[in-house]
């Protein structure tokens, strides 16, 4: 991408007084992997309505990384998730390395429905994992599954985050949707949980879990912009809920599997009009407080 849209960029954080950007959600994972989710998306087509979703940011991973950094993101994700059994443990020992020589990247692990989730779960804490990702929707799996409780328990009495996508966005399965990770989050309310998407499309039923759990977050992975609001609009009446919520909303984006430039996902943001001080949260300081990262005259993020 252009010297041109990495300046728009840093204009854009520069001019809310911030020393850059926290992307909690950006996907990196092996390269065959990535390869197929892109090939995922490129037959995505009938699953949105007939929408396609061409991959603007379609490069190798050492060019994503050094465009995340022209952005001006500070710390960013390794959203990376299984689909079947057998798969997490391999792609948390990956993340160790990606993140290993990667440092802006908060080291990033999975997990999946199985028989030792909670022990490779407690594994990837102690190895360092800063977040986790997990995908009901891809998975297909119930997130309040017995095989997993072991694991949501490990993470909430570590108070590591993990962003997870249980909206039914952009197209619904069988474990989608609010009530499944209700049901985990009434087992274990100190869960950290940072719903992906904003929940996407059902933004108001996982608006009321924030109001209901004071350690659930959201993250604006894809909403408000262009694309989605033709698919799936966010209903303006929730706005001021959203804005209630504004130190528990973190900013996420997909990259690079969006449909369009970084900076969309921005200005999206910016349109919303709920102050510099929402946008400075969402941006940066929420998930600088959340992950303990600090800046230079703003200690913790604040």
């Amino acid at each position: 991408m252009s010297d041109h849209e990495a300046g728009r960029v840093r204009r854009f954080w520069e001019g809310l007084g911030l020393p850059g950007l926290i992307d909690v959600h950006t996907h990196f994972m092996p390269e065959r992997v990535l390869r197929k989710v892109w090939g995922y998306f490129d037959a995505l087509g009938p699953l949105t309505g007939g929408v396609e979703w061409p991959i603007t940011y379609r490069q190798e991973e050492d060019e994503r990384t050094a465009l995340l950094r022209r952005f001006g993101v500070r710390a960013f994700t390794a959203m990376l998730y299984p689909h079947k059994a057998g798969m997490a443990r391999w792609l948390n020992g990956w993340a160790v390395d990606f993140a290993r020589r990667t440092p802006d990247c908060l080291h990033t692990s999975t997990l999946f429905p199985e028989p030792g989730a909670g022990t490779y779960v407690r594994e990837a804490v102690e190895a360092g994992a800063r977040v986790f990702k997990a995908h009901v929707q891809v998975g297909a799996y119930d997130p309040a599954d017995e095989l997993l409780d072991a694991a949501w328990g490990v993470l909430a009495e570590a108070g590591v985050p993990v962003v997870v996508h249980c909206g039914s966005g952009p197209a619904p399965g069988k474990h989608t949707g609010p009530e499944p990770i209700a049901r985990v989050l009434a087992r274990h309310p100190r869960l950290r949980l940072v719903v992906a998407h904003l929940g996407m499309p059902e933004y108001e039923d996982f608006l009321d879990l924030a109001e209901r759990y004071g350690e659930v977050r959201l993250d604006t992975t894809m909403a408000f912009t262009d694309f989605s609001e033709r698919l799936a609009p966010f209903p303006r009446r929730a706005l001021p809920r959203l804005a209630d919520l504004g130190d528990r909303v973190l900013l996420g984006s997909d990259f690079p599997n969006i449909p369009y430039p970084y900076l969309h996902q921005l200005h999206a943001l910016e349109r919303l009009e709920l102050g510099d001080d929402w946008l400075r949260g969402v941006c940066h300081d929420n998930a600088a407080r959340l992950f303990g990262l600090g800046s230079p005259g703003r200690p913790g993020g604040a």
